[in-house]
C-alpha cells in the first residue's frame, strides 16, 4: 500500500499516529486499535514496528482489544514461500472497534434520512448523497483532476479522503490500482441507505476520468472499502483511447 511517508510516518496524512512508544497502557492500546483501523487486517509483529513496542506488548493490548469484541482475527493466506508452520495472524477492528473513531451521531443520521426518504421518495436521499459528496471533494478536486494518470489521481484522491476521515490508501494491482478506505465514518447510515456508496462511487469515477469498480464496502459487513481503478483513461466522448 502507498501511504504518504515510510515506517511511524506513514499516517501523517490521515488519522492521527502516537510519534515514538505511548507511555499509557489506554493511550497505547487506542494506538493499536488505531493501527488496526488504518491498516487492518495486519500482523500483530507490523504494528509493534510501527508503534516501537515489543510484540509481547503489542499482543497483550491486541488481545484485549479481542477480548472487548473491538477487534477480530483472520489468518493470512499462504505463500509458495511460506513453511509449514502455522499461519500468521491478522488482526483487524470490529464495528464495535470502529465506533471508537466517529458513529456517534449514527443513529440521529438514519433518522433524518428515513424521514428525507418518507418525504421526498429515493430521488431526495440521492440528491442529499450527491450534494454531501460534492461539498466534501470539491476542495480537493482541482488537485486531483490536474494529475493526468487515473493512477495517480486515486493516490491523490487517497490522501484527499483521509484529511476526510477515510484512512485511506492505494495499492498496485497489475494494471491498474485498488483504492482502499480503511474507515467509514457512515458506514452504519450507508448499511441501510445504499446510494451513499454508489453516489460515491460515481464520484470516484468522475474525479478519476476512468471506470472503477467497488469491489467491497465496509457497509456490507467487508473489513476496507476497496474501489478498482483500471490504468486507462477516458475520452471526451466517454470511451478510451486507442
Amino acid at each position: 500500500m502507498k501511504y504518504a511517508g515510510t515506517g511511524s510516518q506513514a499516517f501523517a496524512g490521515s488519522v492521527e499516529a502516537p510519534v515514538g512508544p505511548p507511555g499509557h497502557d489506554g493511550r497505547t492500546r487506542r494506538a493499536v486499535a488505531r493501527l488496526l483501523l488504518e491498516r487492518g487486517p495486519v500482523t500483530a509483529a507490523a504494528v509493534a514496528e510501527v508503534l516501537g513496542l515489543s510484540p509481547t506488548a503489542v499482543r497483550r493490548h491486541i488481545d484485549a482489544l479481542v477480548a472487548d469484541g473491538e477487534a477480530t482475527t483472520r489468518e493470512a493466506p499462504r505463500s509458495g514461500q511460506r513453511g509449514r508452520g502455522r499461519p500468521a495472524k491478522l488482526f483487524l477492528l470490529t464495528e464495535t472497534g470502529r465506533s471508537r473513531f466517529g458513529h456517534a451521531y449514527d443513529d440521529l443520521a438514519v433518522a433524518a434520512l428515513r424521514f428525507l426518504a418518507e418525504q421526498g421518495g429515493e430521488e431526495a436521499v440521492r440528491a442529499f448523497a450527491q450534494r454531501r459528496m460534492a461539498a466534501m471533494v470539491d476542495q480537493h478536486r482541482a488537485a486531483i483532476t490536474a494529475l493526468p494518470d487515473p493512477v495517480d489521481r486515486a493516490t491523490a484522491l487517497a490522501s484527499a479522503l483521509s484529511r476526510e476521515g477515510y484512512a485511506a490508501s492505494t495499492r498496485d494491482v497489475g494494471a491498474g490500482a485498488q483504492l482502499c478506505q480503511h474507515h467509514c465514518p457512515v458506514a452504519h447510515v450507508a448499511a441501510e441507505f445504499p446510494q451513499l456508496c454508489e453516489t460515491e462511487t460515481e464520484t470516484f469515477a468522475e474525479l478519476l476520468g476512468s471506470h472503477v469498480q467497488r469491489l467491497a464496502t465496509i457497509a456490507r459487513g467487508d473489513a476496507v472499502c476497496t474501489t478498482h481503478i483500471p490504468n486507462t483513461v477516458k475520452t471526451p466522448d466517454g470511451g478510451e483511447p486507442a
